[in-house]
């Protein structure tokens, strides 16, 4: 077998089979790499493998614009309720003021009182409750744009304007008779 191998047709053989070797590594080379070319394509296209990068590329586009669209939608309704709330708050009591007196000069501890509540239009009412010994009285008076309806007591109008000066929960001490 020898004398096979070192002739001219032995020679040729070995390098065929050589050649084939080569050819067969080149191709497991090529194969892993065409595997891994698809395994990127995957990714890249997802399990859709017939389309191309321009279908993929219009229907992101076309899922970005429906996202723009419903976050478009959702801010313009919280916009919506934000104004409504607001327009509800405008009503709302958002300053409010204390003053205890003594009404009728007993030296009974301030036992009286005019409350202020008023919303950011400076409207609202006053409530004021008069102690005496043996009774008690409460008044509400209304207020509009930080004057009342009615002629306020020196203590209405106290409170009225401790009120609107944001001292909201303040406690004044004035000794003023009603």
């Amino acid at each position: 077998m020898l004398a096979t191998l070192t002739n001219t047709q032995g020679i040729i053989a070995i390098a065929a089979a050589a050649a084939a070797a080569v050819a067969l590594i080149g191709c497991v080379v090529l194969s892993v790499s065409v595997r891994r070319l698809r395994r990127a394509q995957r990714v890249v296209l997802g399990e859709h493998g017939q389309r191309d990068l321009i279908a993929q590329g219009s229907e992101l586009e076309g899922a970005f614009n429906a996202l723009m669209e419903h976050v478009d939608a959702t801010t313009a309704s919280l916009n919506a309720r934000m104004e409504r709330a607001e327009v509800s708050l405008r009503g709302a009591i958002s300053h409010s003021a204390l003053v205890r007196y003594d009404a009728y000069n007993e030296l009974s501890g301030q036992q009286s009182m005019s409350i202020a509540l008023l919303d950011d239009e400076s409207s609202g009412i006053v409530l004021s409750c008069i102690h005496h010994r043996d009774q008690a009285r409460v008044y509400g008076k209304q207020v509009r744009g930080g004057h009342g309806e009615l002629e306020l007591s020196p203590e209405e109008a106290e409170a009225v304007r401790l009120a609107l000066e944001g001292a909201s929960g303040a406690l004044a001490g004035d000794e003023q008779s009603a």
